[in-house]
């Protein structure tokens, strides 16, 4: 039989209670023949080696160990226990606060099925596998409770299909690194926050102004008259007075704004190659290079306001359309652009897929169409490239009605491919839906992890153990003594 003392460990009486009574049935045959004192001092050596020998085996912790888990009773091996000596069940000092020393078992008011996994970790050497039954939250709470450490939570997380968060690469410079975090990562500090505030109040302000300067009320035009000695013509070439716009001043301190701030990223960046191969800088680049241009244009713009004059209008006008793309530099702020574009880049092969079969259906759709239509003289569809235009907004239910069939074949060409514009657009739709879907829990997940980092986990360990919801009975004095809750 194996008995326990107060703190845990086992001793065996069997094996002396056996020895004792062999000794003293031996007593009476020591006066009568020598040969029984050596049978006797021989048994008493196979006693004596029988005892040593289980004594070893509790040394070693053969013994067995009795765990209560909310009234499930568990049984175990202590060696099991102590292949892990850094957690709770394998720390005897730790443990002991959960001893009831009245039932000799270790008792925990904790969840029974996730008690099956705590087990199995310690009974396959560190592999850790969540009960079927048991919600991922619950196990993972069971996990810190348990101290299995952060091995044993990333494992799990891992299996669960958490992903690894990604190492930040920092400049290894400190006076680098607090401005590569003030500019690149506002969640960093307040100071950081307060950066990004700034950056996208610019930003709206330089949207804002290449919008409203198209209104006709704020866009200021000066005319300039044209004579041709070679010919009586008379023509009106506009002239921007760019460089004296109150919206190109503007402009200009929004550009100063962003170049700043590009100039100080890149300063800093802990690798040049890296930062620009990031798709965010280059929109950044991007979205300063038309104002340059502009700027380098009106400079150098030649005197005689001839067709020279209107060449450089429809470059100023083509490379201003490009600071609409300044736009995306929102989604270096917005965790919703970044999910969109994560989606975006996941999606590539079902959007591809999505317009092979919209090409297939266009060619295939506009011919019909026009041969349908063929006959009929008031037709639109003059050819098989007029009718790809029609294809394309039929097949995506826009349907403008600038174009349309006349004859009975051309409108049953039209319900087909508007029933197969539906069933094309709608094959792939599920799979960008799951996609959006699944990165937009990825980032609502990190968001509640960065909420409680590591960090405060382990702070808060102790406390979690020390004072978790069980009830420690500890004999002193046959009288039970109170735990850290106040409970007895």
């Amino acid at each position: 039989m194996v008995f326990f003392d107060a703190f845990g460990d086992s001793f065996s009486v069997g094996e002396s209670l056996k020895c004792t009574i062999q000794n003293s049935n031996w007593k009476p045959f020591n006066n009568e023949n020598l040969n029984n004192d050596i049978e006797f001092t021989r048994s008493s050596k196979e006693c004596h080696d029988n005892l040593s020998a289980e004594q070893m085996r509790m040394e070693d912790g053969d013994q067995r160990v009795f765990i209560n888990i909310a009234g499930l009773r568990y049984e175990t091996h202590l060696k099991t226990l102590s292949e892990f000596p850094d957690t709770l069940l394998g720390d005897p000092q730790k443990r002991i606060h959960y001893f009831d020393s009245m039932r000799n078992e270790y008792f925990f008011d904790r969840n029974r099925p996730s008690f099956d996994g705590i087990l199995y970790y310690y009974q396959s050497g560190g592999k850790i596998r969540r009960p079927a039954n048991v919600p991922i939250d619950v196990f993972a709470d069971e996990i810190v409770f348990y101290e299995l450490g952060n091995e044993a939570l990333e494992q799990f997380r891992e299996d669960e299909g958490f992903l690894k968060d990604p190492e930040i690469p920092l400049p290894s410079n400190d006076y680098y690194r607090q401005f590569w975090l003030l500019f690149e990562y506002p969640e960093s500090s307040s100071a950081a926050r307060g950066m990004a505030l700034v950056s996208v109040l610019v930003i709206v302000i330089s949207i804002l102004i290449f919008c409203l300067e198209t209104l006709p009320e704020f866009r200021e035009e000066r005319d300039f008259q044209i004579s041709r000695e070679s010919s009586n013509y008379t023509g009106y070439v506009t002239y921007l007075g760019t460089l004296t716009d109150p919206f190109f001043m503007i402009e200009t301190i929004c550009i100063i704004w962003f170049a700043f701030e590009l100039i100080v990223r890149f300063t800093v960046c802990p690798s040049t190659p890296e930062f620009f191969q990031n798709i965010m800088n280059i929109i950044d680049i991007v979205s300063i290079i038309p104002y340059f241009v502009t700027l380098i244009t009106e400079l150098v713009k030649p005197t005689d306001p001839n067709g020279q004059q209107n060449m450089s209008l429809a470059i100023l006008r083509i490379v201003r359309l490009v600071r609409v793309f300044r736009i995306f530099k929102l989604s270096r702020h917005s965790k919703g652009l970044q999910i969109l574009g994560q989606t975006l880049k996941a999606s590539m092969r079902e959007l591809g897929l999505l317009i092979f079969f919209l090409f297939i259906g266009v060619i295939l759709f506009s011919s019909a169409v026009y041969f349908a239509e063929v006959d009929e003289p008031k037709s639109q569809f003059v050819s098989i490239p007029d009718g790809f235009w029609w294809a394309v907004v039929t097949m995506t239910t826009v349907g403008y009605g600038d174009m349309c069939p006349i004859t009975l074949g051309g409108k049953v060409v039209g319900t087909l491919c508007a029933i197969a514009g539906v069933l094309t657009i709608a094959l792939p739709v599920p799979v960008i839906v799951s996609n959006f879907n699944y990165f937009y829990h990825r980032e609502t997940e990190n968001e509640e992890r960065q909420s409680l980092p590591v960090e405060m986990e382990k702070a808060n360990l102790n406390n979690i153990t020390r004072s978790g919801s069980i009830i420690s009975l500890k004999k002193n004095n046959g009288s039970c003594v109170q735990d850290k809750n106040g409970r007895s």
